[in-house]
């Protein structure tokens, strides 16, 4: 077998092209057979970690086209496309997104898609199905199926394992319902329930290590301290709005404003204006910024509703935290369904 480089030892071989930029590797794989084998492979990732190579990727679905997943690479301010996610619900919607171990899971939720006659989510609201997607091959593939059906519910990683808790199970019934995944054995079990459920979705954060389950319209906060010992409830009077974590502080949009919430303590960072007209966007923390991405502006009347791909980003890092546009999404546009941070 030819040596992937000649004159180097394979090993030697495979550290180097762990240092070649991630978008690069589909020509890496035009190389040769062994070229293509090596991006493909296991010792490949391994070396990246090794050489402290490895790269963070904003991962985001949007409602239009149906179940398409994109890739943002900041170094290169490039979007990649990610084969379509081969769901047989139409327009997966209300699920939860995660990363751990180099895969980007989608879990649970249901259809968007609404018969007009009977107004059903196209015979499914929630569902327990999990989708892996990895990297390496470049494949989306099922794994074990939640132990109960949800949609609308809160999705976090600790530890390198997924936890979800609440969400609904039909669109009129609510759950109280807890689970953990344990992705190198690729199980579920139970854990303690939520204390409480709401009749609004709700949404997890991670702060301080915790995963912190936060409805809609409460002020109280239900965080998990341990996975043997359940949840406790906290009041708080964070603003009310989308949120992001960036290094571990919560940030929040209300009324036109982005601030810090610090404990029960909230200081104003920027104006985010700009963003009133918009709704059904995303908001997440992506390495030292916080990226308002996709949406729709509108309706005064529905035949006005604009379909967004744009991204914007906030630098924190500075004494001046101002707006910046990223390329905007070339793919995916509209009401943003999911987002996601993954460590290639």
């Amino acid at each position: 077998m030819a040596a992937l480089i000649d004159g180097l030892p394979d090993a030697v071989a495979i550290r180097c092209l762990a240092r070649v930029p991630f978008y690069l590797h589909p020509t890496l794989s035009l190389v040769s057979r062994s070229w293509r084998d090596a991006v493909h492979s296991t010792e490949l990732y391994k070396a990246r970690e090794e050489v402290k190579s490895t790269e963070d990727f904003l991962c985001v679905c949007a409602f239009d086209p149906e179940n398409m997943w994109q890739l943002y690479d900041p170094n290169q301010d490039m979007w990649l496309t990610l084969p379509v996610l081969p769901s047989r619900v139409r327009n997966l919607a209300h699920f939860g997104v995660v990363s751990t171990n180099g895969k980007l899971f989608v879990l649970g939720g249901g259809s968007d898609r609404v018969d007009p006659l009977t107004g059903d989510q196209d015979g499914s609201f929630a569902t327990s199905g999990v989708w892996a997607y990895d990297p390496i091959v470049r494949r989306w593939a099922p794994r074990s199926s939640m132990i109960v059906p949800r949609a609308m519910f809160a999705c976090c990683v600790i530890d390198g394992k997924i936890v979800v808790a609440g969400g609904f199970t039909t669109c009129r019934k609510s759950i109280s319902k807890a689970e953990i995944y344990y992705p190198e054995k690729d199980i579920w079990v139970s854990i303690p329930d939520l204390h409480h459920t709401h009749n609004s979705a709700c949404s997890g954060l991670v702060i301080g290590g915790k995963m912190h389950v936060v409805h809609k319209g409460l002020t109280t906060v239900q965080v998990l301290e341990n996975v043997n010992q359940g949840w406790t409830v906290h009041e708080h009077s964070w603003a009310q709005g989308p949120m992001a974590v960036v290094k571990g502080s919560l940030y929040v949009m209300s009324h036109g404003l982005i601030y810090k919430q610090e404990k029960e303590v909230r200081k104003v960072v920027i104006s985010a204006s700009e963003f009133k007209k918009r709704i059904e966007f995303a908001m997440i923390g992506f390495k030292d910024d916080i990226y308002v991405i996709g949406g729709v502006i509108g309706p005064e009347r529905y035949c006005d509703i604009k379909k967004m791909s744009d991204v914007d980003a906030l630098t924190l890092g500075s004494e001046r935290p101002v707006w910046r546009q990223a390329s905007p999404m070339t793919r995916c546009r509209g009401t943003i369904l999911g987002c996601a941070v993954l460590r290639i």
